[in-house]
C-alpha cells in the first residue's frame, strides 16, 4: 500500500512513519505542518492527488488543548476544516481517512467506560473542534478515538513527570480524573493494523488500565525506581493555576469495538512505560 501520513513530525506521526515503514511492504508518503499545513486546501489537496495513496491516516491536530480554549478559531481551523480538506482530497482519490480522535469528546460524566456507540458531548474547545473533524469524513473511513498519549517524541505527561521530579521534591497531580494513558509506539502499531484490514467506522484505541493523573505520575516515578510517595493527591479545583479547558472526570474508553471484532488489546500502560522510561534514561 501507498499511506500519506499527516502530522508526520507529531508524537503520534512520527511512530505511524517508523511503524509502516518497519513493516518492509508500504510505501510511505510523509507529510508534516511545514511541507503540508492541513488548513490550506490547495496544499492537502496537491499533495493528496499528487501522491494518489491508497489510505491517508490523519493525526496531524492542534492538540494544545489550554491553547484550544482561547482562541476557538484557529482550533477549528486546523482539526475541523483541516480535515475536511483531507477527506476531500482523499474523496478525490478514492483513499479511506483513518482519523486520530480523542476522549475530550465525551463530557466525562458517564459512570463506567465510554464505548464507541455512546453519545458524544464535549465540554472544551478542543474536544468540540476534534469531533466537528470526525464529522467531516465520509462513510467508508476510521475514527481512531485514543486518550492520554505519552511517546518518546514530542512533550507529553511522561517527560514532564520525570523534569518535575528531578526539580521539585515532592509533586502534586490530581486524582479526580481518570483515564488510559496510551503509548504512542503501541498506538502506531494499531493503526497498521486498521489500515491494512482496512476496518471503517469507530475505534477506541488504548493501553489498558485505568488510572488517575496521581497514579500514573507514581506508576511513572516506580519505572524511574524512584519513590513513587513523593507524589501528592489534588483536587482538580485546587490546582492552581486552574486550567483554561475543562478536563473530562472519566477519560475511560472501553475499546469495545477492537474486542468484538475479535483484534487484539494493547497491553497494560505499565509495559509501554517501562519501555519508554528506559529508552528516555539512555540518552
Amino acid at each position: 500500500m501507498r499511506v500519506l501520513i499527516t502530522g508526520a513530525g507529531g508524537q503520534v506521526g512520527s511512530e505511524l512513519v517508523a511503524r509502516f515503514e518497519a513493516a518492509g511492504h508500504h510505501e510511505v508518503v510523509a507529510v508534516d505542518h511545514a511541507t503540508v499545513d492541513v488548513a490550506d486546501r490547495d496544499a492537502v489537496l496537491g499533495a493528496v492527488t499528487t501522491t494518489r495513496p491508497d489510505a491517508v491516516v490523519h493525526p496531524a491536530a492542534w492538540t494544545a488543548v489550554d491553547a484550544c480554549e482561547g482562541d476557538p478559531e484557529r482550533a477549528f481551523l486546523v482539526n475541523a476544516l483541516g480535515t475536511r480538506h483531507v477527506a476531500e482530497g482523499a474523496r478525490r482519490v478514492g483513499a479511506p481517512v483513518f482519523y486520530v480522535s480523542t476522549d475530550y469528546v465525551f463530557d466525562g460524566t458517564k459512570d463506567g467506560p465510554y464505548t464507541e456507540w455512546d453519545p458524544t458531548s464535549p465540554r472544551s474547545v478542543y474536544g468540540a473542534s476534534k469531533l466537528a473533524g470526525e464529522r467531516e469524513l465520509d462513510p467508508g473511513s476510521t475514527v481512531i478515538r485514543t486518550s492520554w498519549v505519552c511517546g518518546y517524541h514530542g512533550a507529553n505527561m511522561v517527560k514532564t513527570i520525570l523534569r518535575l521530579a528531578a526539580e521539585h521534591d515532592t509533586l502534586s497531580f490530581v486524582d479526580d480524573q481518570r483515564g488510559h494513558p496510551t503509548f504512542a509506539d503501541d498506538l502506531a502499531g494499531a493503526i497498521l493494523r486498521l489500515v491494512v484490514d482496512h476496518r471503517p467506522g469507530t475505534f477506541h484505541v488504548t493501553n489498558q488500565g485505568a488510572v488517575s493523573w496521581y497514579e500514573f505520575a507514581r506508576e511513572v516515578l516506580a519505572a524511574d525506581g524512584q519513590d513513587p510517595d513523593r507524589v501528592r493527591p489534588v483536587t482538580t479545583a485546587d490546582l492552581q493555576p486552574p486550567r483554561p479547558a475543562p478536563r473530562p472526570a472519566n477519560s475511560v474508553l472501553d475499546n469495545a469495538a477492537l474486542r468484538l471484532s475479535g483484534l487484539p488489546l494493547l497491553d497494560d500502560f505499565r509495559v509501554p512505560l517501562r519501555r519508554l522510561v528506559e529508552r528516555l534514561g539512555s540518552d
